[in-house]
């Protein structure tokens, strides 16, 4: 998983704890933003005292304080006990254990790719056409989150293994709010928009854009979700899904042009600030840093939800900071409001009474309404109440979630490792070092080619 530094890394010991301990963060009843009906429903056809059941997730620090305080709400519904456990390397931990034969009750886990190996290795149980129904019918862009969330199993027939919980999005652009107001610029609602903005920033003798590809040994896996974001609107969903799974090869011209695509924004010196050849040195962490200088070095960041921790301390994120959609091509409005993000996806390792009743219980509104009001939680789901999100960004970004007609998850995170955390990183680096994108690809290619 290329981004491991969104994730808390707090120790190397195993975390466990049981949610019961926990008390009620917010009282039922007393808060109109929740529906607590939900819970009551829920309350009545799940009463299951006695029973047990073991969840282990990715989540450790402040996100399993988060997650176990909406635990303690099923643990009360339920009677059932509950225990939450994390490990730092929750990937390898998860494969040991269920080929040991002692995997927990439920799994959450990130990676899609390890989710479908899981599958067809027979560690995972089918949800059931039920839930692919209900995701249909309930999350916004349902198709998507049913393809997400579908495995081939061992016996090679694909069904619904897993149940999408606390997304992210990554379409975003950031921006500070009063330097377009003293610029007079507008936020652009098409690319042609936000391709015409650009332009008129360096007009105004301005730099439109900070990038930076810097991450150490990860280095350039800011310009793969720049990548992404542009196949999904210049492609539509079938194509990009071939792409990850390299049925439609990186060297096809759907690829070559959706990197030349990132390229206009970041391969011309007065577009970016530092000129072209800084983007590959400048750290991702420090690019966003020129939005707040004064004057200003840029006006346009593009980043996943999660940079607002690298802005200078003090920032109000919807104040001195604030973001956009990324917005689709105007030419290709078939292809609708697509979305890239990531999340996590819950499945069934071991199937009992009490499993079930938790994947049932994330199908309620309350489970999303106490992680929404806390904070770092988004979802798709079209019946939660909007106004149960802790601020307004939060609720920007889930409107965000419900106006996508495609979400796509990461695709570098879905490819080979060697692949999306390897040569896709560095091809990237060597597109804004100035080689062509055709050449890139075709390099990009070769080393997937050359996968055993």
């Amino acid at each position: 998983m290329k981004k491991t530094f969104l994730m808390t890394v707090a120790a190397v010991a195993l975390f466990a704890g049981a949610a019961g301990a926990a008390e009620l963060k917010f009282k039922p009843g007393e808060d109109s933003k929740f529906n607590w009906a939900s819970l009551e429903e829920f309350k009545k056809s799940h009463a299951m005292a006695g029973q047990s059941v073991t969840i282990f997730g990715p989540w450790r620090g402040e996100d399993q304080a988060l997650f176990e305080s909406v635990l303690a709400y099923f643990q009360d519904a339920t009677g059932i006990n509950v225990k939450y456990s994390s490990s730092e390397n929750y990937e390898q931990q998860i494969v040991i254990d269920t080929q040991a034969g002692s995997p927990p009750d439920v799994a959450i886990l990130p990676q899609p790719g390890l989710i479908a190996d899981l599958a067809t290795k027979g560690y995972l149980v089918p949800l059931g056409e039920e839930n692919k129904d209900w995701l249909l019918q309930n999350y916004a862009a349902g198709q998507s989150w049913v393809d997400l969330s579908t495995y081939k199993g061992k016996d090679g027939k694909a069904a619904i293994y897993a149940f999408p919980y606390k997304i992210d999005v990554k379409s975003l652009v950031w921006y500070v709010p009063e330097n377009f107001e003293d610029a007079g610029y507008e936020v652009p609602k098409t690319m042609e928009e936000l391709k015409a903005l650009t332009e008129k920033i360096v007009a105004d003798g301005g730099t439109p854009w900070c990038i930076g590809l810097g991450s150490g040994g990860a280095t350039g896996w800011p310009a793969t979700d720049w990548v992404e974001d542009m196949m999904l609107r210049t492609q539509s969903a079938d194509v990009y899904d071939k792409w990850v799974t390299n049925e439609i090869k990186f060297d096809d011209p759907a690829v070559i042009g959706a990197i030349e695509e990132f390229g206009w924004f970041a391969k011309n010196d007065k577009f970016v600030d530092g000129g072209a050849a800084g983007v590959a040195s400048t750290d991702f962490r420090d690019s966003p840093k020129g939005l707040f200088t004064s004057p200003p070095k840029c006006y346009l960041h593009h980043q996943a939800s999660f940079i607002p921790s690298f802005f200078p301390e003090g920032t109000v994120v919807g104040q001195d900071a604030d973001f956009f959609y990324m917005p689709p091509y105007e030419s290709k409005k078939e292809l609708g409001n697509p979305v890239l993000g990531a999340g996590t996806l819950a499945m069934i390792t071991k199937d009992t009474p009490a499993a079930r009743a938790f994947i049932d219980f994330l199908k309620t509104p309350i489970a999303h309404e106490l992680w929404m009001a806390q904070s770092s939680f988004l979802t798709p789901y079209k019946a939660v109440n909007m106004d149960a999100y802790a601020n307004a960004p939060m609720r920007k970004q889930g409107d965000i979630l419900l106006g996508a007609t495609t979400f796509r998850f990461d695709g570098s995170d879905l490819m080979p490792g060697k692949i999306g955390a390897g040569a896709f990183w560095t091809g990237m680096v060597d597109y804004t070092g100035g080689k062509s994108a055709a050449d890139v690809a075709a390099g990009i290619q070769k080393a997937w080619d050359g996968l055993k």
